[in-house]
């Protein structure tokens, strides 16, 4: 099993940044995705812009505190942890990923690939939020 931790403080309210994060059919914020896909209340799917599909399921919600999927897809199975930490106008965020590559030719390429999807996920985020006080403001 592999495993990927990443933490950044993002400048804007915890009840935002958790609404972002969590509604999954709002996705046009993140860089990496085509489509989602709902598929009940605790299952979605996300299609990468090349149409690759991982599906998601939701183990635990606390609201504006933790939320943790299962996620799965046909090279890797795994468990995803988000923590939401208020700081004031900010909010730490603690994300981690547990992963096992279904292929052992894959095993090599899990953790550099979980790297760069954590910072391209963090760097869309800020984006998101920005663009969001931006709009709050009127700017």
């Amino acid at each position: 099993m592999t495993t990927s931790n990443i933490k950044a403080c993002i400048p804007c309210d915890v009840h935002q940044v958790w609404e972002v994060v969590t509604e999954v059919e709002h996705y046009a914020w993140r860089s990496d995705l085509s489509k989602t896909e709902i598929l009940g209340g605790k299952q979605f799917i996300e299609y990468t812009k090349e149409g690759y599909p991982t599906t998601f399921t939701i183990t635990i919600t606390e609201p504006y505190k933790r939320w943790e999927l299962d996620m799965e897809n046909r090279n890797m199975k795994g468990h995803w942890i988000g923590i939401f930490t208020s700081k004031g106008n900010e909010t730490e965020i603690d994300f981690t990923e547990y992963v096992t590559a279904k292929k052992l030719l894959m095993k090599p390429f899990i953790k550099p690939y979980l790297k760069r999807q954590q910072a391209q996920f963090v760097a869309d985020l800020k984006k998101a939020v920005l663009y969001l006080k931006e709009k709050q403001n009127g700017i």
